[in-house]
């Protein structure tokens, strides 16, 4: 077997399964009963593309697509902390 025919298959596989899970979590970031639940969609937006960019940098052996997917789940995390801290404290200050 060849082994990048098999990577491409999975590829292929993964990338079907991750715009089914982008559909349903941009229906949440969009329709989110609370603000919680948006925050929670766009995370989970934000770290699935992560995670798809650091595949497909390894796939392209590109090392800029995965800089830019620790780049993308810092803006991630740092958004869980902004809203966390307005949660708690009414105002951010910076």
């Amino acid at each position: 077997m060849n082994f990048e025919a098999v990577f491409l298959d999975v590829l292929y596989f993964a990338a079907v399964i991750y715009t089914l899970a982008f559909v349903l979590y941009g229906i949440r970031a969009i329709k989110g009963p609370t603000t919680a639940d948006i925050i929670l969609a766009v995370d989970c937006l934000s770290f699935d593309m992560a995670a798809f960019m650091v595949v497909l940098g390894i796939y392209f052996k590109s090392i800029m697509l995965a800089s830019g997917a620790i780049i993308l789940a810092l803006w991630a995390f740092m958004l869980d902390i902004y809203y966390t801290k307005y949660v708690l404290y009414g105002e951010v200050e910076v």
